[in-house]
């Protein structure tokens, strides 16, 4: 299904908040790099999800109804094999019904656990005044911690990119401290780039965060996604 296709199905069903999997396929076709995530409706499909692209694999609870999937039990990581994956499954529903009983859930996410990297976050919002922002800064729980963020207006250039990253206060992390490896700065300058790109062709889109986005030495990869439609 398009980006077109699945924006259309959710505004037909009354939603403005895509799932992860919807989410991550829009941003997919449009050549994000994004961690594959494939929909298990039952415990047995989730462990022949999570046999066919290998262990460890991280479970997450799919729902429109439910914003941050941690907070309810929604979500299990380091999962290595087909009994903890039945066993995950089960404690996920049985946590999200118990905490957000009201929440329609379509199943869980299963996705090959992606290597640890530096987290950041990328993300976009609708301002009144000037229309998209994106917004760059370290992800995980630090970006709440420090609010070290920095923002620029659609549509950015090679150069916007460019200072975006270096502006948070943070950027030494992405450098490399204490023995860990630097970021490919190159990479997140790209990735910052096709984000404005991809709101730009898509005027539809209000919010979009990619958080965490693990940058590595060669690359980086968006683990979760999350887009709301006007």
């Amino acid at each position: 299904m398009s980006a077109t296709e699945l924006i259309e199905q959710a505004r037909k069903q009354g939603r403005a908040v895509l799932t992860e999997i919807e989410s991550k396929q829009i941003l997919d076709e449009a050549g994000i790099p994004v961690a594959k995530t494939q929909l298990a409706s039952d415990a047995d499909k989730a462990v022949s999800i999570a046999d066919s692209v290998g262990y460890p694999v991280v479970l997450k609870i799919v729902s429109a109804d439910v914003t941050h999937k941690s907070d309810v039990g929604g979500v299990k990581v380091g999962i290595e094999s087909a009994e903890e994956v039945r066993s995950a499954f089960n404690d996920i529903v049985a946590s999200v019904k118990k905490t957000q009983p009201d929440a329609a859930i379509d199943g869980v996410a299963v996705q090959k656990m992606a290597p640890a990297g530096t987290e950041v976050i990328i993300g976009v919002s609708k301002d009144p005044q000037f229309g998209p922002v994106v917004m760059f800064g370290l992800g995980g729980i630090l970006v709440e911690v420090l609010k070290d963020v920095a923002f620029r207006i659609v549509p950015l250039e090679a150069r916007d990119a460019r200072q975006i990253i270096r502006e948070i206060k943070g950027f030494p992390v992405l450098e490399g401290v204490r023995g860990q490896d630097p970021a490919d700065i190159d990479a997140l300058e790209g990735l910052i780039l096709q984000i404005s790109q991809f709101i730009e062709a898509h005027p539809e889109i209000e919010e979009l965060d990619l958080n965490p986005v693990f940058a590595y030495k060669d690359g980086c990869i968006a683990v979760d996604a999350r887009i709301v439609i006007a």
